[in-house]
């Protein structure tokens, strides 16, 4: 299965429209340095609080140490599936400024630049799925992450395969339709609870 693309009120843009986060990845797609490259410059270009720049990464291919370690990391219900991943990032939050100071906003920050990066991913003809199932203290130890950054994200990237050695439960996750709650549950307008929209 290569494309789910959402089922929205109105039209979207392509890129919006074809992400989403499969786990079933061909093991035979690469991604090559120019590619490798934009994805994180679409991140460095991402908005932050007074251009603060939180978002740090740690980066590695399939085949390099880097993939190996951060793999490792991984909880088991991840571990398996991302074996096909060309890629694995670990996305880090710079939660401390050079000062000292709680940095405002770092966790958005990064949630910021991490979308850039996934958009990006779309708009090279990739897919990348988002998870928060690894241990970030051996993220931290294994990386040798200083205080003031915390790890929050480790993101798959890769492109999208077929469905065959994923186990049944997550072959069930890949085939369901995608959801989201309608935009009258979500946007208001005069007061809390009063829908913006009707759908």
């Amino acid at each position: 299965m290569t494309s789910k693309p959402a089922e929205t009120s109105v039209p979207l843009h392509e890129l919006l429209a074809q992400r989403w986060s499969p786990r079933a990845l061909d093991p035979r797609v690469q991604v090559d340095d120019r590619q490798l490259t934009a994805l994180f410059e679409a991140a460095r270009w991402a908005p932050s609080w007074g251009n603060t720049q939180p978002a740090r990464y740690i980066v590695g291919r399939r085949g390099e140490e880097v993939f190996d370690r951060i793999h490792a990391t991984l909880s088991r219900g991840n571990s398996g599936w991302t074996t096909n991943a060309a890629a694995l990032a670990v996305g880090i939050a710079q939660t401390v400024t050079d000062d000292g100071e709680p940095m405002p906003y770092a966790e958005y920050g990064l949630g910021l630049a991490t979308q850039n990066l996934v958009l990006q991913a779309v708009a090279e003809g990739l897919v990348a799925h988002q998870m928060a199932g690894f241990d970030r203290e051996a993220v931290r130890a294994e990386f040798r992450v200083p205080e003031g950054f915390e790890p929050m994200v480790v993101v798959a990237i890769g492109g999208a395969g077929p469905l065959d050695g994923l186990p049944e439960r997550l072959r069930q996750k890949e085939l369901a339709p995608r959801r989201r709650k309608p935009l009258s549950e979500l946007v208001f307008g005069r007061s809390w609870g009063e829908s913006r929209f009707d759908s």
